[in-house]
């Protein structure tokens, strides 16, 4: 069976770290989050998905995220039943979070989302290795016959 969630979207709220009572770390919040299309003549609708995290993903989350940051979170749909105060039975969906990466660009001291990007090379239209190649050494090959494969 497969079941695989990955959205981007902005928090609703502050995420708030909670310890179960074997101090297991976890936090819950939800995410908004456009859908891809829009009827004629309509805006683009908006669904708010409830996410939850656990131990290390948990305390990554608010430790670094806020009410409003992009967030990408990749993980697994889950169901839980329980019944309300009024007695209700109800049914839960809920993403389980696994990864969470950052969506927006480094700002206010946040972590970047290319933790590399200081080693990402930068070119221009017309990189350097390239603008002085000698192409003496180079032959046209004219029909597909030629080709060696």
């Amino acid at each position: 069976m497969l079941n695989v969630v990955c959205l981007m979207g902005r928090l609703g709220s502050d995420p708030e770290l909670r310890y179960t009572p074997s101090q297991v770390p976890v936090t819950s919040f939800s995410i908004a989050v456009q859908r891809s299309y829009a009827p004629k003549g309509a805006e683009r609708q908006t669904d708010w998905i409830d996410i939850v995290a656990w131990r290390s993903t948990a305390e990554f989350i608010t430790k670094y995220f806020r009410k409003g940051s992009l967030i990408i979170v990749q993980g697994s749909i889950q169901t839980r039943s329980y019944t309300d105060k009024d007695g209700n039975k109800r049914t839960a969906f809920e993403v389980l979070a696994e990864n969470v990466f950052f969506g927006d660009s480094k700002r206010d001291g946040a972590p970047s989302p290319a933790r590399f990007e200081s080693q990402i090379p930068q070119f221009s239209e017309t990189p350097p290795a390239f603008s002085n190649v000698d192409d003496s050494d180079f032959e046209e090959i004219v029909g597909d016959d030629e080709l060696p494969f």
